[in-house]
């Protein structure tokens, strides 16, 4: 797949490769130009049928990285509880670009399945505790890297003390209740933690590595839902949080999450309702609508899929570099991946005004070659205006009757393809 995004423009900076610290480009922007994968058992456990499963993780470390003390990130894929990969499309793209940035990444993969799915049909005793078998196998991940550091003088280079976590969909729900759901008594009655396989062991479980903390800095939730705001606390870990307002898989607000669209489960609230939780208690967070949106719209491939994919991604690192760097937070849409916003580098494309009304202009003078194509979407992929053998020059884009709402520049430039974001009112 060819990647779509403006900060894919080819400037590598090797001068960062070498250095762990916050100056520069690191955890801001591509730095290194590959990573290594290593698989790896990270704990054990029984599933929903009583059978023992290893637990696995891809562990993402940026090549040629001499660093210590690194930040690591934690991915949840998605599924349904059902299915899903440590290798799927929802988390496959952030491994490899968090780990190009200097992160480094594991990705796991968790017990999944519900005891009567398909027949008779699970109900909400099956989805409590497929919450819970999640929930543990992602606390024994964190576990496992505090162990590894007591115990293997820290193979992996990581700072614990700046551990994320970062869940799509069912991975969002799992991680927003590890961080804010600290007592087993809180979830619901009908979590039979007594009569159900693989989910004894109390808030912590035992998924492997016990005797450590499974604490961690912060947690990123991608179109997820916690069973209760209330179990939030003041002074709990910071959230960034992206949810589509038309979601119907995870409820958007406080609703009844269904399975496939055909089984009630649980009562949840969404990530709208996390959002006014934290903020009411004081809890630093930032929140993202994907405006009009369904389920994931950051997973695909198409031109829309691939915009909300930049736009995550740029929010996300935005997000973590405060934690890790102690920049300011800013929940906005700032500089583009492999530009660094604090540097001096101009971008090779500018657009403006930005946001627009009736026109706006799209400067390729610092573009090397000719011979560029140029092509605007909405938010929805339909693509609204197209430009072909363009040279170095500024395009004016007339806007008037076009619909208010998020547009997608798209620049092919040889063997290079950059993406800008243009929001017209």
């Amino acid at each position: 797949m060819k990647k779509l995004y403006i900060f894919l423009i080819g400037i590598i900076f090797f001068t960062a490769v070498n250095s762990q610290t916050c100056n520069g480009s690191r955890y801001r922007n591509f730095v290194f130009q590959d990573s290594s994968v290593v698989n790896v058992v990270y704990g054990s456990n029984v599933t929903s049928t009583n059978a023992t499963q290893s637990l696995k993780m891809d562990m993402w470390m940026p090549k040629a990285d001499t660093g210590t003390n690194r930040p690591l990130i934690i991915l949840m894929h998605g599924g349904n509880f059902l299915g899903g990969s440590k290798s799927g499309s929802d988390v496959l793209q952030f491994s490899k670009d968090f780990s190009k940035m200097g992160y480094v990444v594991a990705s796991i993969d968790y017990r999944v399945g519900m005891t009567n799915f398909p027949f008779p049909g699970p109900d909400s005793v099956d989805a409590a505790g497929s919450v819970i078998r999640a929930v543990h196998d992602g606390k024994a991940a964190v576990r496992y890297f505090k162990k590894d550091v007591a115990t293997n003088s820290n193979h992996y280079r990581i700072d614990t003390a700046k551990i994320f976590f970062l869940g799509v969909s069912a991975g969002a729900i799992s991680a927003l209740h590890m961080a804010y759901m600290n007592n087993i008594s809180e979830f619901p009655l009908y979590a039979d933690t007594a009569n159900h396989f693989g989910i004894g062991g109390g808030v912590e479980g035992l998924s492997g590595n016990q005797g450590y903390s499974s604490s961690f800095r912060g947690a990123i939730d991608i179109c997820g839902a916690i069973g209760d705001t209330s179990w939030i606390s003041s002074g709990n870990m910071p959230a960034m949080l992206l949810h589509g307002d038309q979601d119907g898989t995870v409820p958007f607000g406080s609703s009844v999450i269904s399975l496939l669209g055909l089984f009630p489960l649980l009562q949840v609230d969404g990530s709208a309702s996390v959002a006014v939780r934290l903020q009411n208690l004081g809890i630093e967070n930032c929140f993202e609508i994907y405006e009009g949106q369904d389920h994931v719209p950051e997973v695909g491939t198409s031109s829309a899929a691939l915009a909300y994919y930049d736009t995550t991604l740029n929010i996300t690192r935005n997000f973590l570099v405060h934690y890790v760097c102690g920049d300011p937070l800013n929940c906005s849409y700032l500089a583009n991946v492999g530009i660094n916003n604090v540097s001096t580098l101009p971008s090779l494309i500018e657009v403006y005004p930005n946001p627009a009304t009736n026109n706006f202009s799209i400067n390729l003078e610092r573009l090397v070659g000719n011979d560029f194509t140029l092509e605007l979407y909405d938010a929805q992929g339909r693509l609204v205006v197209s430009r072909i053998n363009l040279s170095n020059e500024k395009i004016e884009i007339n806007t008037t009757g076009f619909p208010a709402g998020i547009y997608i520049i798209k620049v092919n430039a040889g063997e290079k393809i950059y993406l800008l974001k243009e929001v017209i009112q």
